[in-house]
């Protein structure tokens, strides 16, 4: 089935664009969630004469995210944790722990932009992307240290 992408689906293609899919694909997710529309003359010329409208917001999201990347450049999460005798961490460090971080910093982060692959289960300092924008990525400075330690 061919559909329009009402805006950016990450691995499938970019708001606007006409794209083959499944059938199933469009009909219970794309469709539903309203991410795309069926290709018919009346629907492509709807997206054209929204084209330009949401160029301009997405130029505008872009500038918003790189002021952003610019502002975090410095910023550097600590996040305390107790540890055991060989310094390994007693649970671990999460994204969901991050974002609360970053939220007490000032920067409002959904926990689920942040890149970070597998839980941080070590004291040490950590390089997290977060992703602002599709286009824009900033790397998150996370330093893991114990609890009680002397901060440097």
């Amino acid at each position: 089935m061919e559909v329009i992408l009402r805006e950016h689906v990450d691995n499938l293609g970019r708001r606007g664009e006409v794209v083959k899919v499944a059938d199933g694909y469009a009909r219970n997710y794309l469709l539903p969630r309203k991410m795309a529309l069926v290709v018919t003359e009346g629907n492509k010329k709807q997206i054209e004469r929204e084209r330009s409208k949401l160029e301009a917001e997405e130029a505008e999201e872009q500038k918003v995210a790189e002021a952003s990347v610019a502002r975090m450049a410095n910023v550097e999460v600590v996040i305390t944790r107790k540890v055991g005798d060989t310094d390994a961490l007693f649970g671990s460090v999460n994204s969901a722990d991050i974002a609360e971080s970053l939220g007490k910093l000032g920067f409002e982060v959904d926990k689920r932009k942040l890149g970070l692959r597998e839980p941080i289960k070590k004291l040490g300092t950590y390089s997290v992307p977060l992703k602002l924008h599709r286009e824009v990525v900033a790397a998150v400075k996370v330093k893991v240290v114990a609890e009680g330690a002397q901060e440097s």
